[in-house]
């Protein structure tokens, strides 16, 4: 009697058993389908680990994205090149990227709304072993950029200005910015853009810099969206509220200092807080308005003799 009630009890547990995995598969297949329709509702946009990216990070960090009308999911990036193909296979609505890229997209097929100028800028350092102090030394030398950028703009700029042959510059395609700045640590590659804060901690480690974009007339980050999706109702809407935010992000990062983020910049830039207290000091964010003509002109001036 007592082996038929331990067999009796032993299907009863294995049956609770059977019943809890095969609820838990049904939860966890509703979470999952509830969780992909809450993505496909939210304005999604690719972003990267540089401070044109801060007042986006702010946004979130304060709290100040509307969540009544999808939200805001921010999708981070190492590469352009990575946030390009999001933003073109539809897997994202916006991305930061610049206006050479963004022209080249749109040549490509895909329309774009340019929303806001970012404050992004980009420095050429060199390895401090390469003993590079003017541009006219990169004569031979390799430099670190990424193709149909504006680094690659910049680089025919630098070939032009000190009259340099174009095939003794040698241009290596490093997408990654993890990459590229452990190129520079590992004193495998002469010459490399880097944007802020990646571009401080390069010269904390006494690397030279022989051009910055903050010394020319160029204002070349930009943060742009899918034409075709914002015409629809709903994601107009949520731009609409997505670049109020943004707004009031810069103004209190204005306000505040990009310190008082301290800690925030040291987690989504992946950088020390030495890196963040040696930042320049008169980073500045403006509201979300589209590219200057003149800065359009000379991207897709660029382009047209590629």
């Amino acid at each position: 009697m007592k082996k038929i009630f331990y067999v009796i009890i032993s299907l009863v547990l294995l049956s609770a058993c059977g019943q809890s995995y095969e609820e838990t598969k049904r939860l966890n297949r509703q979470q999952r389908r509830e969780a992909m329709r809450k993505d496909s509702a939210a304005l999604k946009i690719a972003v990267m680990p540089t401070l044109d990216c801060l007042p986006m990070y702010v946004a979130e960090y304060e709290q100040l994205y509307d969540t009544l009308n999808g939200g805001v999911r921010l999708k981070p990036f190492k590469a352009h090149i990575d946030c390009d193909t999001a933003i073109m296979r539809q897997r994202v609505e916006g991305t930061v990227s610049d206006l050479v890229r963004a022209l080249r997209m749109e040549k490509r097929g895909t329309s774009l709304r340019y929303v806001a100028v970012t404050n992004g800028s980009w420095q050429l350092i060199t390895n401090r072993n390469s003993r590079i102090h003017q541009l006219k030394q990169l004569d031979d030398k390799m430099i670190a950029m990424t193709r149909f950028s504006v680094t690659d703009m910049l680089s025919d700029m630098i070939v032009d200005s000190v009259k340099l042959r174009d095939e003794h510059v040698f241009r290596v395609q490093i997408n990654d910015l993890d990459v590229r700045m452990q190129m520079l640590q590992n004193n495998e590659m002469d010459a490399l853009f880097f944007s802020e804060p990646q571009a401080t901690m390069a010269r904390m480690a006494k690397n030279p810099v022989v051009l910055d974009t903050r010394k020319m007339d160029l204002q070349m980050g930009v943060l742009v969206f899918r034409e075709k999706e914002m015409r629809r109702p709903e994601r107009h809407k949520q731009l609409d509220l997505f670049v109020k935010a943004y707004n009031a992000a810069c103004d209190s990062i204005n306000k505040k200092g990009v310190k008082y983020y301290r800690n925030l910049v040291m987690e989504k830039c992946h950088v020390s807080s030495a890196v963040v207290d040696s930042l320049p000091k008169n980073l500045k964010y403006q509201h979300a308005i589209g590219p200057r003509q003149q800065d359009i002109d000379k991207a897709q001036k660029w382009l047209n003799k590629k």
